[in-house]
């Protein structure tokens, strides 16, 4: 005996079903991972014209706004192994968007700066982000918006 549900028949009027995601729409990681999706798509094809990924993007910002960072500080920062951010590093290194220099108080570290090639890259890079940013959120008002990024920071915090 064949079972019903397996002919094409069924499956072609099983598709047409509505699909009861209740039980995923109540789940925070569910939405913040839909949410994230839909910003990074956007996110990574607006920041191609500055061969920025979200990890390269968010070191570089953190030099930018943080000179003379220690890799040990941005691992901490943005939750990376230190093999990790080295794989990171040296790209940006070679295409000369940030260079190391000594640090002033600890010998055995390296302060990591942005270049003025890196300095640019940034500021357009992060203009553009911003700018995703609203877009992404154009159906919040502002105080919502607020509220989104506070709850957020709450959950990972």
């Amino acid at each position: 005996m064949t079972d019903p549900t397996s002919s094409p028949a069924a499956a072609t009027s099983a598709s047409n079903a509505p699909i009861d995601t209740q039980f995923l729409e109540s789940l925070i990681g569910y939405n913040a991972r839909r949410a994230a999706l839909a910003v990074i798509e956007q996110f990574l094809k607006h920041m191609a014209v500055h061969e920025l990924r979200p990890v390269s993007f968010s070191v570089l910002s953190l030099i930018k706004h943080n000179p003379g960072i220690t890799s040990s500080q941005l691992c901490t920062t943005l939750g990376i192994l230190p093999p990790n951010l080295v794989g990171l590093i040296k790209p940006l290194v070679k295409r000369a968007l940030i260079e190391r220099r000594p640090h002033p108080h600890d010998g055995r570290a390296m302060a990591l700066h942005l270049t003025a090639t890196g300095q640019r890259v940034m500021t357009q890079a992060e203009h553009t982000a911003t700018e995703l940013e609203l877009q992404a959120t154009a159906k919040l008002s502002p105080t919502e918006r607020k509220n989104l990024l506070q709850l957020l920071k709450k959950v990972y915090a």
